[in-house]
């Protein structure tokens, strides 16, 4: 098992779960994170840190996307370690629905 980053992450890309990660599996796009399913080692510290509830276990039922989505992105866009400021309209974006029709972005973010 895994951890995957979700829709929700999408314009709000909260970075306190990065802080907290023991092994640096976390990677950035422009707007959301993505989770390496090949280096998480399942310790599950990530989860409760997000404040848009946007990491859930690869176990939970329709997540068959995102598992998909982090694997793919976690393999091009740099890798992320450190808590970078969120977006200035994060709250705003937090719950939408379909960020990722409306909102996805496949272009790297800035690693450090």
């Amino acid at each position: 098992m895994t951890y995957v980053v979700t829709d929700n992450c999408i314009k709000c890309k909260y970075t306190d779960c990065v802080e907290v990660c023991p092994v640096d599996c976390f990677y950035v796009g422009e707007n959301m994170l993505v989770i390496h399913p090949d280096e998480c080692i399942d310790c599950g510290v990530c989860e409760p840190e997000c404040p848009a509830e946007a990491i859930k276990p690869d176990t939970d039922s329709g997540l068959e996307k995102w598992i998909e989505i982090n694997a793919e992105y976690a393999d091009v866009w740099p890798n992320i370690t450190l808590k970078q400021e969120q977006p200035p309209e994060a709250e705003k974006f937090d719950g939408e629905t379909g960020k990722f029709e409306k909102y996805f972005s496949p272009k790297p973010g800035e690693g450090d």
